[in-house]
């Protein structure tokens, strides 16, 4: 139950992201994700002010934090700036069903149950239907774009990222959750060092730097905490299927921000989603 609580703190924080990182698309995707991390890097200072022993990791666990934490919102950003939002959005949230399917393959003694399959597939339809749903033209047939993008390649590497962090997080010597202050604080630094030399310098309004420390204490900060207590505390099958509530609650936070209606394709996307996290529930016991 613990870890079912957490698991939905990060979610909720989470939701919020895709609509921060459109609202800051004209910001310059090191410089982004860089001001964010090292935000939400401080929310772990106060614990380490405690304990020093809580930021003193392996090197291989640092090393997958920034994996985790760094390539994963790169290239996130960038999907989103080469990519339509909807779309690009729609293939990052393939890491709930590869966090689901690449499991037994990740994890030692973890197998991968038919009713798993089956809650994974499920709740990937019913986060498709929600995100395609929100590109319905007012007849009712969904525009989606035909024409390919090249940010549907880094939308699929983050997902790829996300899921594949989140699992080998469990294969590496156990570390405090204050820790993921030190993966944000590394990556955070490393992206701004990438910001100076690869990206030009740009002026950033104050409203640009509140929706940095917004994205930097939630999405960016808060959430990572959450998810790694839910990760030690619970199974990553259940918990990847459960992360299927983003997408839906994602597009409709984009649907109500942009001033479009709510649609039928919600409703139904509702219904899959909370039938695949029940479905992956029952399959754990």
């Amino acid at each position: 139950m613990q870890a079912t609580l957490y698991a939905l703190g990060a979610i909720a924080l989470w939701v919020t992201l895709a609509s921060l990182g459109v609202a800051l698309r004209h910001v310059p995707p090191f410089l982004l994700t860089g001001v964010a991390l090292l935000v939400g890097s401080t929310l772990a200072l106060p614990f380490v002010a405690k304990d020093r022993q809580q930021w003193k990791i392996p090197a291989r666990t640092l090393l997958l934090g920034v994996y985790g934490l760094f390539g994963y919102h790169f290239l996130l950003f960038i999907a989103l700036r080469l990519a339509p939002p909807v779309e690009a959005n729609l293939v990052n949230y393939l890491w709930p069903l590869l966090m689901v399917v690449l499991s037994p393959l990740l994890l030692r003694n973890v197998h991968l149950r038919a009713m798993h399959v089956a809650a994974a597939l499920m709740g990937f339809a019913g986060a498709a239907v929600a995100i395609l749903g929100a590109n319905a033209s007012p007849a009712g047939s969904l525009a989606v774009s035909g024409t390919w993008s090249w940010g549907y390649l880094p939308a699929l590497g983050s997902a790829l990222i996300w899921a594949s962090y989140s699992l080998w997080t469990q294969r590496v010597p156990a570390f405090p959750t204050a820790a993921v202050g030190l993966f944000g604080l590394v990556s955070g630094v490393l992206s701004l060092l990438c910001h100076w030399a690869l990206e030009p310098q740009v002026v950033l309004s104050g409203q640009d730097w509140l929706l940095l420390v917004l994205m930097g204490l939630g999405p960016l900060g808060a959430a990572f905490f959450l998810w790694d207590k839910a990760l030690k505390l619970g199974d990553a099958r259940h918990i990847g299927i459960l992360s299927y509530i983003t997408p839906l609650a994602s597009t409709s936070l984009l649907m109500l921000v942009s001033g479009r209606p709510f649609s039928w394709s919600i409703v139904l996307s509702a219904s899959m989603i909370i039938s695949a996290a029940l479905l992956g529930a029952r399959a754990r016991r």
